[in-house]
């Protein structure tokens, strides 16, 4: 500049000094060590780039990887004006913040072909864990690739959470209330899990004693009498809904569902016949317009009793 006083004062010509601050490029660490203005401003001082590589080519062409990864030119990306080997890298400027146990791995180990275009997405470091895992085979279930989906950044892939149990066994009831115990049900094994009630509640099947389950032999299919509300109140009411067994007649006349249901997969069949003989009931039945002794008929007249 033409302005003498911007560096100069009429004490002398020497020594000069100059706010280089004005500039918006601030001397600051290294930078204020510079005294000759011609080690950055070659011959000019106009137009002078501020960008780090123009300076720096020869340090990051020597330094390790910088050349061969593609590291980003932009020097203070990880520098400072202090101390070029006191280098940090803030990965959370990235739409990849570092997190979990991925703040202790290497640059090189996710960035192998250079840091431009390094894939953001879960598979394209962990295909491999995901290929392996069979605690639930992942490949064979077909489960999304997306490991964030189901797991965090925290080392050792646990715990995980399991957003589309749904699609393969639906949370319901009090079950909602277990859906983050994993374990409770699938005992550390994921892959060979029954979905069956009787699996996981054998001991209160065996337990229950009003009525006694094992003892009737009662179906080991919980859903027909109960929901995963509550065990209680179940809908299975034999007296109002079917025939009277607590109550009237019959009351005190069984031990066993088994008496009058002889077929343990099948509660709809039942039979009359093994109590009531047909001698007996040919006798008591004699004139009866419609009497057959079967146990159909015998429900129909008698539903009631």
């Amino acid at each position: 500049p033409r302005l003498c006083a911007t560096c100069h004062n009429t004490t002398a010509w020497k020594p000069s000094s100059f706010n280089h601050t004005t500039t918006g490029f601030a001397l600051t660490g290294g930078h204020a060590a510079v005294v000759q203005c011609s080690s950055c401003h070659k011959g000019t001082v106009l137009n002078t780039s501020t960008n780090c590589i123009t300076c720096h080519q020869v340090q990051y062409d020597g330094a390790k990887d910088h050349k061969t990864q593609s590291y980003p030119t932009d020097c203070k990306l990880c520098h400072n004006a202090n101390n070029w080997l006191n280098a940090v890298f803030n990965h959370s400027t990235t739409s990849f913040p570092l997190t979990g146990s991925h703040t202790t791995v290497t640059c090189a180990k996710c960035h192998t072909n250079g840091f431009k275009g390094t894939p953001t997405n879960c598979n394209a470091c962990h295909a491999v864990n995901y290929n392996a895992t069979t605690n639930p085979n992942h490949k064979t279930l077909g489960l999304a690739v997306t490991c964030g989906d189901c797991h965090t950044t925290t080392a050792g892939w646990k715990p995980a959470t399991f957003a589309v149990h749904n699609t393969y066994w639906p949370f319901t009831g009090a079950h909602t209330a277990i859906s983050n115990n994993c374990a409770l049900c699938h005992k550390g094994n994921y892959a060979t899990t029954p979905n069956t009630c009787f699996a996981c509640h054998t001991a209160k099947y065996n337990a229950t004693t009003n009525p006694n389950h094992k003892t009737a032999q009662f179906p080991t299919e919980c859903t027909q009498c109960h929901t995963t509300s509550a065990w209680t109140p179940s809908t299975f009411n034999h007296d109002s809904q079917y025939f009277r067994i607590y109550s009237g007649k019959h009351k005190g006349r069984w031990n066993q569902c088994s008496e009058c249901h002889n077929t343990p997969t099948n509660f709809a069949v039942f039979q009359c016949l093994t109590c009531h003989s047909k001698s007996s009931m040919d006798s008591k039945h004699s004139g009866r317009s419609g009497y057959s002794y079967t146990s159909t008929a015998c429900l129909n007249c008698h539903l009631r009793v």
